[in-house]
């Protein structure tokens, strides 16, 4: 893939340290390692929110979950920044729960009864899939060809689409009311709106620290606004220890099942693509040199934290894009940085206590959140697809097709019914079947006609984000973290 000369050349020639590898001292650390981890938070606990809902989890089993993460978040932020070996790409990329695996990790857990036993059939799937991303990294960078800007637009748009309906549903309060009088109720739905014009007006404001924060902001004010009216409560954060480890396979030993792991490892496929994406877009904002083994270290990285991720009871992981722009906006490009932010989020993670506050955000407010996080997904997708002629047939039919596969599940629940149990798990997930459709239908009409395609060109689409606002808990360079 050709980069820009930009890139190649030595910017800090006359500097003996890199900024990127530059040790800053303990305060400054530690306060932009904190600003990281604000950036960071509401992106990263709304998918155990999401996933721990809709599989019915217990209060208690949610606040577990949501420790989980955060500590494991902060292991792969370490991992990737500071480097192990050839794990790592060492550059200022934070590591976060990616949203491509909500609506598949949702569909395999529901075909598996859901709760606790559709959680272990979930980590069985996570630490497969991260094997397979770590031993096929090295070899991925050569395959990037294959994913012109047809399938990774279309994909991306499919992620957004079908995530929005999840988080209208919390809007209306969830899927436990479903039948229930109180389900999309005027307090409901006025809770969910008024958390999402709250978001946006944070971003009206035009701060960007604000901006930055408006996700996190508005799960704060629309939670404060539903405890002061009597619906939210907050006793269980007082019975929740103030200390605890996330033991490794906590829920018991996970399960292996075939097509659940299938669908797993498509889901790492398309994280391989957002990684390469947010590699580069870094590079490019720090001026260090990425390359093939670059891209290779981080991939690696991605599949350790996926691994360790179905070990400590948590899922699969990618680089976030949210903090690559905090990167862009504050100048600060030290990857010891994030090094900081990693321990600060191990440190959060072993509190339960902080877990457990997160966990009596009501539905409506989450849902009101998430539409707006959701919906920037599938604007990437769409800015993506804006490179693509889409006059040609062959690419527009890449796009119609893998969208209606794609929005499948969602618009006619029950049409994969009849299908054996784990191959509705592949098949129930509009982000899996859309994707795969996308790829295939690429290789049909593209690779196997040896027709060329466009290839990504990641500075275009870095120069092009940095001329547009930063969105909320939105992805404002490279390619989204979900």
């Amino acid at each position: 893939m050709a980069r820009s000369s930009r890139q190649s050349s030595p910017q800090f020639s006359g500097q003996r340290t890199h900024p990127v590898d530059e040790v800053l001292p303990v305060g400054k650390l530690a306060l932009y390692g904190f600003q990281h981890v604000l950036a960071f938070y509401a992106a990263a606990v709304i998918v155990p929110l999401l996933v721990g809902n809709a599989l019915g989890l217990t209060h208690d089993q949610l606040v577990y979950l949501i420790n989980a993460d955060l500590l494991t978040c902060g292991i792969a932020s370490i991992i990737q920044a500071f480097g192990i070996w050839r794990i790592g790409a060492r550059l200022p990329l934070v590591q976060g729960v990616t949203f491509t695996a909500v609506s598949p990790m949702i569909a395999i857990g529901l075909g598996a009864g859901g709760g606790v036993a559709g959680l272990l059939v979930v980590y069985g799937a996570c630490i497969t899939a991260g094997i397979a991303t770590f031993l096929f990294a090295p070899f991925f960078s050569k395959l990037v060809k294959y994913f012109p800007p047809v399938v990774i637009g279309t994909i991306l748009t499919i992620i957004g689409l079908t995530l929005i309906p999840q988080g209208l549903q919390d809007a209306a309060g969830g899927a436990q009311l479903i039948g229930h009088p109180g389900y999309a109720s005027g307090k409901n739905l006025a809770y969910a709106l008024g958390t999402l014009l709250f978001i946006l007006l944070m971003v009206r404001i035009g701060k960007p620290y604000l901006s930055s924060l408006a996700v996190l902001l508005g799960l704060v004010a629309g939670t404060g606004v539903a405890w002061c009216l009597g619906d939210v409560d907050f006793s269980m954060v007082g019975h929740a220890d103030w200390f605890g480890v996330s033991t490794p396979f906590h829920y018991g030993m996970p399960k292996f099942q075939l097509f659940p792991i299938i669908a797993m490892v498509v889901v790492m496929l398309i994280t391989m693509v957002e990684t390469t994406g947010d590699v580069y877009a870094i590079g490019e904002i720090t001026r260090k040199r990425v390359d093939n083994t670059t891209v290779a270290d981080a991939l690696r990285a991605d599949g350790v934290a996926t691994v360790l991720g179905g070990v400590f009871n948590s899922f699969p992981y990618v680089a976030f894009a949210e903090n690559i722009g905090l990167v862009r906006m504050s100048r600060v490009m030290s990857r010891f940085v994030v090094v900081a932010a990693g321990l600060i989020m191990v440190g959060v993670g072993l509190l339960p206590k902080v877990g457990a506050v997160v966990a009596v955000i009501p539905h409506p407010v989450l849902g009101g959140a998430a539409v707006s996080m959701f919906g920037m997904v599938a604007t990437v997708g769409i800015q993506i697809l804006g490179k693509v002629d889409l006059r040609e047939e062959r690419n527009a039919l890449i796009l119609a097709v893998s969208l209606g596969a794609g929005l499948l599940p969602t618009a006619v629940a029950p049409f994969f019914d009849r299908m054996p149990a784990d191959v509705k798990a592949i098949l129930d997930s509009g982000i899996t079947l859309g994707g795969l459709t996308a790829i295939l239908l690429n290789l049909f009409f593209n690779v196997l006609t040896r027709r060329s395609s466009m290839e990504i060109d990641w500075d275009d689409i870095e120069d092009d984000e940095a001329d547009a606002p930063a969105a909320p808990g939105g992805p404002p360079t490279g390619f989204a973290a979900y």
